[in-house]
Parts: C-alpha cells; sequence; structure tokens
C-alpha cells in the first residue's frame, strides 16, 4: 500500500513507518517544513493546506499528529496546542479526502483519538460504546474525532484510535518514570486506585496494520491491552522488574504544582476494555502487564 502518514516523526510515528516499510508499505510524510527528502510532502494545517494530489495518490492515511500531553506543564496557551494541533490536522486530512472524486479517495483513514474520551470512569469499565466523559481532554477528543467526518460521510473508512499508553523505554508513559524509579524515589500517583489502560508497542503496532488490513472495522477502536492495572499495580510491576524500591508515592498536591493542569489528567481512572479487537480477533503478544513491561525493558 501506499500511506500517506501525518504525525511520522513522534514516538510512535517513527516506529510505525518502519514497521510499515519493513513490511512493504511505501509511507510518504507529511511535514510542515520544505521536503528534505523523496518521501515528504508539505503541509500546512493551521491553514487547512494540502495538496489534494498528494492524497489522491494514497490507498491509505494515517493521522498521528498532535501536541504531546504530556511534555509540557499545563498552562492555557499549551492547552491550546493540544486541541488545535489534532483538529486542525484532522480537519484538514478529512475535508482534502471528501474533496476527492470517489476514485481518488484513500480507502482508509485511521485518525487518532485517545482513552481521554471517557473522562474519568473510576472502577466502571468501559467499552468503544461507552459515551464521552467530563473534562478537558475529553472535550478535546469529542472535536478531535468529530473533524474525521468529512471523510466518513464521503464514504471512507474511518477508524478512530483510542490509543492507551503505549509502554517502551525510549518513549510514552514509561520513559519519564524510569530514572526516579532507579533511583529509588518513585511511587504510586496519589492514592494508586485509578485505572491505566496500558498497551506494548508490539500490540500498538500489530493492531495499526490489523486495522489497515480489516476492511469490516470502522468507528472508534480502543486501542488497549485487554488487562489494564491500577497504577499502585503498575508500579510495583515496575519497581520489581527494575529491582528498586518504590515507596514514595507522589501526593496529588505535588503533582499539581509540577504538572499544572495535567495533574488531573495523571489522577485520572479510565478502566477501558478493547472490546473491538477481541471481537474481531486480534491476537497479543502481550496480553499482561508483566510481559509487556519486559518487553519494553528489553526489546
Amino acid at each position: 500500500m501506499r500511506i500517506l502518514m501525518a504525525g511520522a516523526s513522534g514516538f510512535l510515528g517513527t516506529r510505525l513507518v518502519d514497521r510499515l516499510t519493513a513490511d512493504g508499505h511505501q509511507v510518504v510524510r507529511l511535514v510542515r517544513r520544505p521536503p528534505r527528502t523523496p518521501d515528504e510532502r508539505q503541509w500546512d494545517p493551521s491553514a487547512a493546506q494540502l495538496d489534494p494530489a498528494v492524497v489522491a495518490e494514497a490507498d491509505a492515511v494515517i493521522n498521528l499528529a498532535g501536541a504531546g500531553v504530556g511534555d509540557r506543564r499545563w498552562n492555557d496557551g499549551y492547552r491550546r496546542l493540544i486541541r488545535s494541533s489534532r483538529v486542525d490536522t484532522t480537519t484538514t486530512l478529512a475535508i482534502t479526502i471528501a474533496g476527492l472524486t470517489a476514485a481518488d479517495r484513500p480507502g482508509v483513514l485511521l485518525s487518532s483519538s485517545a482513552v481521554g474520551w471517557y473522562g474519568n470512569t473510576g472502577d466502571r469499565v468501559v467499552e468503544e460504546d461507552a459515551p464521552a466523559g467530563e473534562g478537558f481532554l475529553a472535550d478535546v477528543c469529542r472535536v478531535w474525532e468529530a473533524a474525521s467526518r468529512p471523510a466518513e460521510d464521503a464514504g471512507v473508512r474511518v477508524v478512530r484510535l483510542r490509543t492507551g499508553l503505549p509502554l517502551h523505554r525510549d518513549g510514552g508513559l514509561l520513559k519519564p518514570q524510569l530514572l526516579p524509579f532507579r533511583l529509588g524515589i518513585a511511587g504510586k500517583l496519589g492514592n494508586g486506585r485509578q485505572w491505566l489502560p496500558w498497551i506494548s508497542l508490539r500490540d500498538w503496532l500489530d493492531a495499526m496494520l490489523f486495522l489497515l488490513a480489516r476492511d469490516d472495522l470502522a468507528g472508534p477502536v480502543n486501542v488497549v491491552g485487554p488487562n489494564p492495572v491500577t497504577n499502585a499495580e503498575f508500579t510495583r510491576e515496575l519497581a520489581r522488574q527494575l529491582r528498586r524500591p518504590a515507596i514514595m508515592p507522589i501526593p496529588a498536591l505535588a503533582l499539581k504544582v509540577v504538572l499544572g493542569g495535567f495533574a488531573h489528567e495523571a489522577l485520572t481512572s479510565t478502566r477501558v476494555l478493547p472490546a473491538v479487537l477481541d471481537k474481531a480477533g486480534f491476537a497479543w503478544t502481550h496480553p499482561d502487564l508483566p510481559g509487556a513491561l519486559h518487553a519494553a525493558l528489553t526489546e
């Protein structure tokens, strides 16, 4: 397949490009600067500028673009960036796709979203049919997913990737935690009872190829592992595998000082299950946290 990708330079995007090309697909990357290589095309999503001919050449489009929610302390300006970096890119891609003739449209759009859609679910288990929750990230996910509707209305298969917390030592949830854990100054966040919807990097990549190939799957898909754990359970298992203590819980007040508005999201409990993937017969390589963490730390 010829695949057009936005967000190809991020933690997940770079690894997905490698996986797709290794499997024989051709990936064309959208960039905001002038192209430097033959596989790059320039666009400006903040101005809704994208050459329709670039999209017409693609068999599939993958959109992973968006500013990292945990990369910086949240203030009003960063909240606006989190929202615009997602909504502008998705809107530009979806409208451009919809404006093509039926023969020129790509067959599928895999469009990022997040488990933040569900808000704080406490101990309640949720699947893809659950409504949007409350809070900043839930509101972002609501408009983010709605931005892909023009492509869907035009008859393109749209998969909304409600991704959880990918595990790998080089990024995602794990990277910022490794140093404090290894120094023995880490612990659970707040009371530790909040649920974490993790997924191994291998399973996330496998899920992307699975969803590209399955023409019968569309709409929201929870891209999370089948066995979520609480923050306290995650902390104990990571400490066990690193052979370090994790006896210094981080109070909610301290998180608010360090993380600003993101502290509320870091303490949110989201107990999400991958019902669509399970029902479709997706084969998990790492269905449980111990195996996923071992892979994340060693592969």
